[in-house]
């Protein structure tokens, strides 16, 4: 691809991998959200309460937003998954598909229902008598006569949902599970509008191609003649949807699996562990985007094999402390508590910290005159406050404002790439940066100190699933970049993969980055 911009270059290459989880992902849904709706229809058409109860409960499922649903089902099934291999010995992934699958099913139930119920009420009630005077049978009434004059209603049903589910699919990918989103979420996070326009595009010209293809099935329906090899190629998708199933959800994916949450220095990272691994003709996938609570969780249970966390999220989400120690004691503390509360292991620390951090535009500081947090707080009523998706429920938080005594006049929440605008451009006066991040300099603003010293620290740790712990290759690959990452180089590889100009991918950005540390081991 020559002459094409490197970043579609990129984009394209992923394609195949993005879109053929899509379908598979989309069609699973799909058929499953048809073959649970048809008997459901009949039941709301066996009675009006019956009918209440089912319509009503799938259009409540409606409501509730997509990414909670599918985060709850990624519990709900990691505790099967536990169970089954305590009963059975047997194990399957609880993390991507499964998850997904079910979410997006039930998202596909209520259009089709509905459908199927209006479709086959309006059939005439002369036409249900000819055929009980004819001799048939109610299900020979029901498929001879009456699903075919449904039909059209039905597949309108079909129809609307199968753009539903093709759409609700890309919010899939904080659960682990490949898709087009992969492209929309890590896009937007680096600024990448290359990623984020294919991905757009080719899901919505997945919703009209499957739209057209289902309308050709109904046509095909309608034929007499057509029903069988209709019938027959169904079947055939099915069969084969069933065996990618089984695939995706108990096969797992060749070699290493590496997670990521959902910011850039968390793209660089994992791509520079992908191409360690590489180093040693080791394959490796990365699963990018995940949350904080469900990355820690696909870990110990072993949906992931490693990823980079920081010190003062597992302090203070997870082993639930308060109290400050200084820095060696801490790291020491949380490699104790990973391997004595699930057999993981804490591999070592990257050598740079990445915390939160609050800042502001530095001619607005200098104006308020305010140099840390316990200025800020003397004004703080007056002020508007930024920061991304997690901060303002995280105990680190709770532990600034009560330190501190911050009570802002508005909090507001948005992507990362936004908030950096915001505070820039005046929206907001203050953000919750972080302190690895190298727009903090792109944009002109200045970090507050912390003279209380509320916020933990943040190392960059180096975390390892149970079942990996003894892995020589996976630990031998790892260990070169323990303590050999400067922050100044973590910055400026962030930034790279972040700018609005002459950007790098997260892979490229993790060469270059491996270029610059693979020297000798620094002192100290």
């Amino acid at each position: 691809m020559g002459g094409l911009d490197p970043r579609l270059a990129d984009a394209l290459a992923h394609l195949p991998e993005y879109l053929g989880a899509h379908v598979l992902l989309s069609a699973s849904a799909l058929l499953l959200g048809i073959a649970l709706s048809i008997p459901l229809a009949l039941a709301a058409l066996s009675s009006r309460r019956a009918g209440a109860m089912i319509l009503g409960t799938a259009a409540v499922i409606q409501t509730i937003p997509s990414l909670a649903l599918l985060a709850l089902f990624y519990p709900i099934l990691l505790f099967f998954s536990v169970l089954t291999r305590t009963l059975t010995g047997a194990q399957f992934s609880a993390l991507g598909f499964l998850p997904s699958l079910l979410a997006l099913t039930l998202y596909s139930v209520l259009p089709i229902v509905r459908n199927t119920v209006t479709g086959l009420s309006g059939v005439d009630p002369a036409i249900r008598e000819a055929a009980r005077g004819a001799g048939m049978t109610r299900w020979q009434s029901l498929k001879g006569v009456e699903f075919p004059l449904a039909l059209p209603v039905i597949m309108a049903g079909v129809r609307t949902a199968s753009v539903l589910v093709i759409g609700t699919a890309t919010l899939s990918t904080p659960v682990g599970q490949t898709s087009l989103g992969n492209y929309i979420f890590t896009g937007l996070q680096t600024q990448n509008w290359i990623d984020v326009t294919v991905g757009c595009v080719a899901a919505a010209l997945l919703a009209l191609t499957v739209d057209r293809l289902l309308g050709g099935l109904e046509t095909l329906a309608t034929r007499r003649q057509s029903r069988r090899r209709l019938i027959a190629a169904v079947a055939g998708m099915g069969l084969a949807l069933c065996a990618g199933v089984l695939a995706a959800s108990f096969g797992g994916q060749p070699g290493y699996i590496i997670g990521a949450k959902n910011f850039p220095e968390q793209y660089v990272l994992a791509s520079l562990i992908e191409q360690r691994l590489a180093a040693v003709n080791r394959r490796a996938s990365i699963r990018s985007d995940l949350g904080s609570a469900v990355i820690l969780r696909a870990l110990t249970s072993g949906d992931i094999d490693t990823y980079v966390d920081y010190s003062g999220t597992v302090w203070t989400n997870f082993m639930h402390r308060s109290d400050a120690l200084p820095r060696q004691q801490m790291l020491g503390a949380i490699a104790d508590w990973a391997r004595q509360n699930y057999g993981a292991t804490m591999l070592g620390a990257l050598g740079f910290e990445n915390a939160y951090v609050l800042a502001m535009r530095k001619d607005r500081a200098d104006a308020l005159g305010i140099r840390s947090v316990a200025d800020l707080a003397r004004i703080s009523q007056q002020l508007r406050v930024g920061g991304d998706y997690e901060i303002f429920g995280r105990p680190e938080w709770r532990a600034l404002r009560k330190a501190y005594g911050l009570n802002f006049r508005e909090e507001r929440q948005m992507q990362p790439i936004f908030m950096y605008k915001a505070v820039a451009d005046g929206e907001v006066d203050v953000i919750t940066a972080f302190s690895s991040d190298g727009r903090i300099a792109e944009y002109g603003l200045v970090t507050l100190e912390d003279p209380k010293q509320a916020i933990p620290p943040y190392d960059a740790i180096v975390l390892v699933s149970p079942k990996r712990s003894h892995d020589p290759i996976l630990i031998g690959a790892l260990q070169p970049l323990i303590g050999r990452i400067p922050i100044e180089k973590m910055r400026a590889a962030n930034l790279a993969v972040s700018r609005d100009e002459n950007q790098l991918s997260p892979a490229a950005a993790a060469r270059l980055l491996w270029q610059e540390i693979s020297g000798p081991v620094p002192s100290g």
